[in-house]
């Protein structure tokens, strides 16, 4: 891949020797293309054009080459000969390629052959159509020929500052052209306009010239996606396939460029093999409690990290100490803790149960998970919890996948392989987020997100999977600027406006300028990871409650009867309030058991059942490789109360 990147810049800069306008941009930290353009007077897509790589993300220090007009480019990549093919009639129309549309399509939208689209655009028969890049049209009277490409004065360039209530219509307008061609000469307004923007309405763009010291660029090696195929049903559409997998129609159209014909039974589709398939029908929350039956009795294995044999010694106060300095092993006893008390709980309800514990003597990098695979109480087990570290969960479950008895990953956020056996009881960090996004687009939200340069990560995630999202532009220095934020806001619906920013002067000042909004817009106030300057000192709790912020979240603040039942038995048995991990091994190991005591088996229910413990939430779905992953997120909010609730 590196090999092939260098080949592509070494290509690039071959064949831009000889343009002396060329210049080299070394990217600064939290600089956007849209900044860079408007810098270098050119657009987004003349850089995209000389810097393909540049589409999947910026990186800092990287070396862009900038054109210093679209004339320039597109002779420099084009590098025509004395002759070359244009219209006669110079009456060209421009169109952005969109997904899912092909040549023939085109083609046929503006009432013209395939040979003369190909013709005017020379690069089609090597690259392709590309969604987002511009083509052009020819009059569809007009023929063309082969002539002497004559030569055009440069006209002097006008441009136009994007002002509030300005839409594309209206400054197209205003300057005698169409979108389309206002479009085509500032490609990064296809997705929305934006107040502040500086468009170029015609002429050519000056020459600049600024000299970068250039250095070695490397490449991030691009993720592996692991993809299984699926055959197209009768009646299945895109859409209820969207809905099946849980991805984007947009998403399945970039992996399956076929769809762009059409979708077909009998087509056999590139799916990610850690897409989720979908309940067709909804599940409910469950009190398993109120279904079980107690006849039979289940067998149920626990593998808990102990590492008892690294513990060599009957003196209490070495223990003690063991005790204190391994944050482990107390993770491990609290998890331990919690469970016992299910089990004890589920005996009282009269669950026939028999509980194994073994020690799977785990640490990141080994296990006793090959020894114990081969005791009868594991070969024989309805269920197992454990172990610890997912790649060893995933090691015992391939073990014991012919046999098809579930293991549960109690605590891994890790997403999980494809053995069908295996269950994630923790929601990967994505699906978290992807919750919250799910609660907003119910709500039929308009979504802004206001990201911190510093959250390169959590911008990635919103470029790659939230396309809707509409970015919200900082200053030059990376401040949050208030017009930019009323830009975005509409007017009878309720915007959403997501912070991602761990700097609590940052996050103060948005917060400020949304509670001054309030008074003509719906604003709720979004966190999609927890942030460290939340506190509130700086940041008043009554600010936050007044946006009602609201965030996804694995547990919940629970007050009800049973919660506080099980925090003074836990206190009275280990003389301490149960912290998350105590909490979480009551509510796993409980859950198992109810699922283990049903009148459908274990797999049934997790496919049919949704369940709320004490602090977690299960609802559990296939991904289409194998297992089920847990997918219970509690959406909170901040209420004028002072109390955080499930928000409605």
């Amino acid at each position: 891949m590196f090999r092939k990147f260098a080949l592509t810049i070494g290509l690039l800069i071959s064949l831009l020797t000889s343009a002396q306008n060329i210049v080299k941009h070394k990217v600064l930290q939290g600089e956007t293309i849209t900044q860079i353009a408007q810098k270098y007077h050119v657009t987004p897509f003349d850089i995209y054009k000389l810097n393909p790589d540049a589409q999947k993300g910026l990186q800092a220090d990287a070396v862009l080459l900038i054109p210093n007009s679209s004339a320039n480019i597109k002779a420099a990549l084009e590098k025509p000969g004395k002759n070359e093919v244009i219209p006669v009639k110079t009456t060209y129309q421009t169109h952005t390629v969109l997904s899912k549309e092909t040549i023939f399509g085109i083609a046929k939208q503006y009432e013209i052959s395939e040979e003369d689209l190909y013709k005017v655009n020379t690069n089609l028969e090597k690259e392709g159509l590309k969604i987002g890049s511009i083509i052009n049209i020819p009059n569809k009277n007009s023929k063309t020929n082969t002539v002497k490409s004559p030569k055009t004065n440069d006209e002097k360039p006008v441009y136009h500052e994007v002002l509030e209530k300005e839409t594309k219509y209206s400054i197209a307008k205003k300057y005698g052209i169409t979108v389309e061609a206002l479009e085509a000469k500032n490609p990064e307004i296809v997705s929305g306009l934006q107040m502040g923007y500086k468009l170029l309405i015609k002429g050519t763009l000056p020459k600049i010239q600024e000299t970068v010291k250039e250095i070695n660029v490397k490449k991030k090696p691009t993720e592996t996606i692991k993809w299984v195929n699926y055959e197209v049903k009768s009646k299945e559409t895109l859409y209820s396939l969207s809905k099946k997998f849980s991805v984007k129609q947009d998403d399945l159209t970039l992996w399956n460029p076929d769809l762009a014909n059409g979708l077909k039974e009998g087509m056999i589709l590139k799916i990610p093999a850690t897409a989720t398939l979908a309940n067709e029908i909804k599940k409910n929350k469950t009190d398993l409690k109120a279904t079980l039956k107690n006849q039979d009795k289940k067998k149920l294995v626990m593998l808990l990290p102990f590492n008892s044999s690294k513990i060599k010694t009957d003196s209490v106060a070495v223990l003690q100490k063991k005790f204190k300095e391994d944050q482990f092993l107390n993770l491990t006893m609290d998890f331990y803790s919690g469970a016992l008390m299910a089990i004890d709980s589920a005996k009282s309800l009269g669950i026939n149960v028999d509980v194994t514990i073994l020690d799977s003597e785990e640490n990141k990098n080994s296990s006793n998970v090959d020894n114990l695979a081969n005791k009868s109480s594991v070969k024989t087990a309805h269920a197992i919890i454990g172990p610890f570290y997912q790649a060893h969960a995933e090691k015992l479950a391939s073990i014991l996948e012919k046999d098809n008895i579930p293991v549960i990953s109690p605590l891994s956020k890790e997403m999980i392989g494809t053995y069908k056996n295996m269950y994630a009881s923790m929601p990967t960090p994505t699906f978290i987020k992807d919750a919250m996004y799910d609660y907003m687009e119910q709500k039929n939200g308009n979504i802004l997100a206001v990201i911190d340069p510093k959250k390169a990560g959590l911008k990635k995630y919103i470029v790659e999977n939230q396309k809707e999202t509409k970015i919200v532009a900082l200053s030059d220095k990376g401040a949050v600027v208030s017009d930019n934020i009323k830009a975005l806001l509409v007017k009878d619906k309720l915007n959403f406006v997501v912070m991602a920013s761990d700097n609590s002067g940052m996050i103060l000042t948005l917060v400020n300028q949304l509670i001054k909004f309030q008074a003509e817009y719906q604003i709720r106030l979004v966190m999609l990871e927890q942030s460290k300057a939340l506190n509130f000192e700086e940041i008043a709790m009554s600010k936050l409650t007044k946006l009602q912020l609201t965030y996804p979240s694995l547990t919940r603040e629970n007050e009800t009867a049973d919660a506080k039942k099980f925090e003074r038995a836990y206190k009275k048995l280990n003389k301490t309030f149960p912290n998350q991990y105590a909490t979480r091994g009551f509510d796993i190991t409980f859950d198992t058991l109810l699922r283990l005591s049903q009148e459908k088996d274990f797999e049934t229910s997790i496919n049919d059942d949704a369940t709320v413990q004490i602090d977690n939430k299960f609802d559990y779905e296939k991904i289409i490789s194998g297992g089920y992953i847990n997918k219970g997120v509690f959406i909170l909010q901040y209420n004028n109360d002072l109390t955080i609730t499930e928000a409605p």
